[in-house]
Parts: C-alpha cells; structure tokens; sequence
C-alpha cells in the first residue's frame, strides 16, 4: 500500500467516523426520519452531480428496481433510521463500535444463509465480539437506565441489517459499485420519505445542526463511497476492509474532541474485544493489507 493510498484511507476512516458524530448533533431536532430523509438526498444529489460531470450512463439505475430495493432498504435506509434513532441517545463513540459489528453479523448470516463454514478462528473471533458488545453496552445501559434498551437494540440492529446486505450482494446482479451507490441512495429516499407525515421534526434545527446534516449526506456518504470506490480500485478489497478497524478509533477521537464524551475504560475494553473479533472472523491481516496489490499482466 502507498503512503498516498494509507493517506486516504484514514481520511476515509476519519470522514466515516465523523458521521456519527454529525448525528449525534442533528438527531434531537431532525428526528430520525427527517435526518435520514435529507442524508440520503444530499448524497443522492451529489452523486448525481458526480454521475453527470463524469458522463456517465444512468441506465442501469432503472433496470434494476428490485436490486436497489434490496440494497437501498438493508445498506441504506433501515440502518441509517436505526443508528439515527439510536443516536437520540447513545454517545457517538458507542455508536462507532456497534457499527464495526456488521461484520461480525455477516459471518453468522453467511452461516445460516449459505451453510458457509465458521473456523475455530472465527469463533473465537465472534465470541470475542460478542463479550466485546457486552461490555460496552452493559455500561452504557447502566449509566443511561432503562431508556438505552431500545437504542441499544437499536444500533445492534443497523449493524445486522449491514449484515444482510453483505450477503444478498454475494448473488445479486453484477452492477457497478458506484451505480450501487447511487441508486441505492435514490432508493432510500423513496423508502424513508413515507415516514415524513409520522414522525415530524422536534424544533427548527439550527444553523450548526443543518450544516451536521449536509456534513452527513455530502461528506459522510456521497464524497465518503467515491473515496471508497477509488481504494478497491487501488489496494483491493482486502485492504480497504481495515478501514472498519479505524473506523472506532475516528468515532471515539471526535465524540470526545467535539461533544466532550467520555472515554472509560469499558470504551477501550469493548472497543479492543470487537475489533479482535472481527479480525479473526474475516482472517483480516495487517500485513497483507499493507502490501501491495499484484499488478495484473500488462499493466503499466
């Protein structure tokens, strides 16, 4: 891996970190489908923007509905209004945690799913996880009461709906990864937009909660997947997984540089527990990822 390409992928990892963050800061006065709602259409327009400036062809978004409902409701819209409504009440740090466990989830879907087998590795890495989930949201409840179950459940639930969009895409049609982006965020802002009527905003948001919002949707998800995209194409698939390892690290750093969040020991403790789980689960190493990738014959 170049340093320009290690570059970006903490940029990458620091961008993503930030969005729980962004709503942590928006989730009271938007509300989750509100804040949800304008994400997903900030990033659907800016990859739009993107799509036109770069010529390319919006075909492929109309011809394949069912894939994009799949893809925009478990990838998009489902974990999103999850993790929204988590936010409401849990730090962002936490938050940053649970979503690594998406890959964690993955695997045991993948088991139930497609029989596909676990090593001993792998769990060991799951119940190192696991342990690792509950010790930090076994604090958390303490510290918060009883009012942090359903957030709690909640932001367990973004990371599992991850989970199954992982494993739906294994037989999905072949698309284009960045016309997996864009429809999908069109997608989702269809799927969020009936929940409007319900579940109307709190108060009017302020200036800084508006520019939270946009800093979500442009930054955080369109600028976000185009980063994304450009790190497969250079180091591989393989590589670009570690950025959900630096993922939590960017999520504790802002919470507490931002929001002034703690940072306990059963932060450090469960946040240490999952990120060794998940990279047992996925056989995930360092070394390798910091390779570089073979050039294929005839590349210049």
């Amino acid at each position: 891996m170049s340093a320009a390409s290690f570059f970006r992928l903490l940029c990458l990892a620091a961008i993503w970190g930030s969005s729980f963050l962004f709503m942590r800061i928006a989730a009271h006065s938007f509300g989750p489908a509100y804040l949800i709602e304008f994400r997903v259409l900030f990033a659907a327009l800016s990859l739009l923007v993107v799509a036109l400036y770069l010529k390319k062809n919006l075909a492929p978004l109309l011809r394949h509905p069912k894939h994009f409902l799949m893809i925009g409701l478990f990838n998009t819209a489902l974990p999103f209004l999850c993790f929204a409504y988590a936010a409401q009440t849990l730090n962002a740090s936490t938050l940053a945690v649970l979503n690594s466990t998406a890959v964690i989830w993955g695997v045991i879907i993948s088991y139930l799913w497609y029989r596909t087998p676990i090593s001993a590795k792998g769990v060991l890495g799951l119940l190192l996880g696991i342990s690792g989930v509950v010790v930090l949201v076994g604090w958390d409840a303490l510290q918060i009461g009883q009012q942090a179950i359903l957030p709690i459940i909640a932001a367990v639930s973004a990371a599992f709906c991850y989970g199954i969009a992982t494993n739906y895409t294994k037989n999905a049609p072949q698309i284009a990864a960045f016309d997996n982006a864009h429809g999908s965020m069109w997608m989702a802002v269809l799927l969020v937009l009936p929940l409007l009527p319900f579940a109307p905003m709190r108060e009017m948001p302020s200036s800084f909660e508006m520019l939270s919002v946009t800093a979500l949707g442009v930054l955080c998800t369109g600028v976000a997947y185009l980063m994304y995209f450009r790190l497969i194409a250079e180091i591989g698939p393989a590589s670009a997984l570690s950025v959900t390892f630096l993922i939590p690290a960017f999520g504790i750093f802002w919470g507490y540089l931002v929001l002034g969040e703690p940072i306990g020991l059963n932060t450090i403790a469960g946040s240490v527990l999952v990120l060794s789980g998940t990279m047992l689960v996925t056989g995930f190493s360092l070394k390798a990822a910091l390779k570089p990738p073979t050039p294929k014959a005839g590349a210049m």
